[in-house]
């Protein structure tokens, strides 16, 4: 796991604090936000993954124990995470279920907010159309945040997508 930094910069009073999730049994992305509703600040990305050939209690539980490092490091005000979406083959959704349902109790645990968002709203929040491809909404993540590059890997790039979604559809 890479934190990308030793300590997250102090969040002003009137910002909120959002961690963004992509989530996947193998890979999990991350991405933290700060957003003082005028402008979003990039703090930190990355992914947390398991390997294929442990079992699935064990990684399920690998995934729960780095995600809480990661709130404990960053110390969001509230999580925004992608909905399940499959198209044909139902039994590879339900690793995803699982790690979902695992991100979601971490969050729920420290008493956040948790807000979910659909593969077409975070589209449509980052480029201003739900049928944007990947690339688009990569690019324009990238964009938004003042990054030099797309944030590697892609999901990552797409939990900072989840979390600028959240930014741009969530007034408090």
């Amino acid at each position: 796991m890479d934190l990308r930094q030793n300590k997250p910069p102090a969040s002003p009073e009137h910002s909120r604090r959002i961690i963004g999730v992509d989530p996947g049994l193998a890979a999990s992305g991350w991405g933290v936000i700060d957003f003082d509703h005028q402008r979003i600040r990039y703090i930190a990305h990355g992914c947390i993954e398991t390997k294929a050939d442990r079992p699935r209690s064990e990684r399920l539980f690998s995934i729960y124990d780095r995600f809480r490092t990661l709130l404990e490091a960053y110390h969001p005000s509230e999580g925004a995470i992608e909905t399940l979406y499959f198209s044909k083959n139902v039994s590879s959704a339900i690793p995803v279920a699982e790690a979902r349902g695992v991100l979601c109790m971490s969050l729920a645990e420290r008493g956040l907010p948790v807000r979910e968002f659909t593969p077409n709203a975070i589209k449509q929040a980052v480029v201003g159309r739900g049928t944007a491809d990947k690339a688009q909404v990569q690019d324009l993540v990238r964009l938004i945040l003042g990054l030099p590059s797309i944030p590697t890997p892609h999901h990552a790039a797409d939990a900072l997508g989840v979390a600028v979604c959240c930014a741009h559809t969530i007034l408090v």
